[in-house]
């Protein structure tokens, strides 16, 4: 009976380490067999300065290896900073890559080569050489490099769209200079859609990722390439658990394009969308919050050609569904200029099928609001609480639309929502009709049928760009 007891104590207390050991991943092995793929990138950019306010050392102030060599490195003669210092100096940064080929070519970050003079590879054999940029993409921030050199050990890439949340992941770069760093960490989530950023749908670890990490590879347990590690979420300058990396198919894409011809080609349709939440769902008529609202459509673009019109909403590209507003950049920038597609968008309570031959990517145009600075008119707001007025034939000619209604004040509880002076109302939006708007009456007639709990959508022009803007429920009061 002792001996039972005792075995079975044994058994007990032995259960957990073993499922922990069990549960633990082992990196080593991966690292061996990958870390030599893996490369180490600075780069040199010639500067000037007039010797005042110059950077003593290579780091922004806000990096925190700046404050490290401000407190322990003397000033030298002839640093920047320092007395009788250059009118010229070099600049250096630091980054990771890897190597994609056996002949020399290496992906990185576009931000990490941006502006270098001279870009420097270092391998983990000790061995340097120069490298030439064969092409850099800012808009998904990819960039491939060459260096002269043959043999060289490669990655293996796997497929980010079988990646899971919460899976091992692992980094291997050069945080702050320290190089074949690796760190390990878990997926928090895919598909990530950052500000000004519509051609990556990235992959969030809590991998530690550093300055110098931008440009490594994301490994799966595997020992495959599943992203390149590029940004961080931190109010410090230094790693606060949210990380980012560009998932390696979006990255390979773009590589392969760059080779062959050193530049990306990217398709448009030439519309402004924003996303479809619960309340424009309901406005529009649909069933549940999914697809892309179009706010606006390019004057003789291809959406127009194609008979797309503001206020449809865009629910498939090419047959694939358009969940949230981010997937349809990333489907029409994928697909190659000239390509005849199909769209699917919804209009006034039905699906369109409409064929599209989508166009390129131009460079980038900064569109710039107009400042109206009108005296608001000393008259009653309306149910909504705004002051509106129509507009003269000048103003629908400044404005480029022919109706409309200018909203003069805003008053009251619509303050809160993201209306403002100098705004045009051109339409109203209710169970998927659009309603375009001419006189202050209309509006108000318009307004008037609907009960306190109803949600209004209204198609506003803000300078040279229109959106969507929803009002959850109506005062009981029809003017102010």
């Amino acid at each position: 009976m002792k001996q039972l007891l005792v075995a079975f104590l044994f058994v007990l207390f032995s259960l957990p380490a073993q499922a922990q050991n069990r549960g633990l991943p082992d990196f080593t092995e991966l690292v061996e067999k990958q870390g030599p793929a893996v490369v180490n990138i600075s780069t040199t950019q010639s500067a000037r300065s007039n010797g005042r306010g110059a950077q003593p050392f290579p780091f922004d102030e806000n990096d925190p290896m700046y404050e490290f060599f401000r407190r322990f490195i003397p000033r030298q003669p002839g640093m920047p900073g320092a007395p009788g210092a250059p009118r010229e100096f070099e600049s250096r940064s630091l980054g990771s890559g890897f190597v994609v080929s056996t002949d020399g070519y290496i992906l990185t970050n576009a931000h990490v080569i941006d502006g270098a003079d001279e870009i420097l590879v270092r391998l983990t054999d000790k061995r340097e050489f120069k490298a030439r940029v064969i092409g850099a993409d800012k808009r998904t921030d990819v960039a491939l490099i060459k260096i002269e050199a043959a043999g060289l050990p490669t990655v293996r890439f796997g497929d980010p769209g079988v990646l899971k949340v919460g899976e091992w992941v692992v980094a291997i770069g050069s945080p702050f200079g320290f190089e074949n760093s690796v760190t390990a960490g878990i997926v928090s989530a895919k598909g990530r859609a950052l500000p000004q950023e519509n051609y990556v749908p990235f992959i969030q670890t809590d991998v530690a990722v550093n300055p110098g990490n931008s440009g490594g590879p994301l490994f799966n347990l595997k020992g495959e390439v599943v992203g390149i590690n590029s940004q961080i979420y931190s109010r410090s300058g230094g790693f606060m658990g949210i990380s980012f990396a560009i998932p390696i198919d979006v990255a390979m894409e773009v590589q392969s394009q760059l080779r062959a011809n050193g530049k990306v080609s990217r398709g448009r349709i030439g519309v402004v969308i924003q996303e479809v939440t619960k309340e424009l769902a309901e406005s529009f008529g649909l069933s549940k919050a999914q697809g892309a609202a179009v706010n606006a459509v390019e004057k003789g673009g291809p959406a127009e050609k194609a008979g797309i019109e503001p206020g449809d909403v865009i629910l498939k590209f090419e047959g694939k569904t358009i969940t949230s507003s981010s997937d349809l950049p990333r489907l029409v920038g994928s697909t190659k200029p000239g390509s005849k597609v199909t769209i699917q968008v919804w209009r006034k309570g039905a699906t369109r099928e409409l064929p599209l031959v989508v166009g390129e990517v131009a460079d980038e145009k900064v569109a710039t609001r107009s400042s109206r600075g009108a005296k608001p008119a000393e008259r009653a707001a309306n149910r909504l609480g705004l002051v509106v007025s129509e507009l003269s034939a000048e103003q629908k000619r400044e404005f480029k639309v022919n109706g409309g209604l200018l909203i003069e004040d805003v008053r009251g509880s619509t303050g809160r929502v993201d209306l403002r002076p100098g705004d045009v109302i051109l339409a109203l939006i209710t169970r998927g009709e659009s309603i375009e708007l001419r006189t202050t009456e209309q509006f108000n007639k318009l307004l008037a049928q609907f009960d306190k709990s109803a949600n209004v959508t209204l198609l506003v022009r803000r300078g040279e760009l229109q959106t969507f803007v929803t009002i959850k429920g109506l005062p009981d009061r029809r003017t102010e």
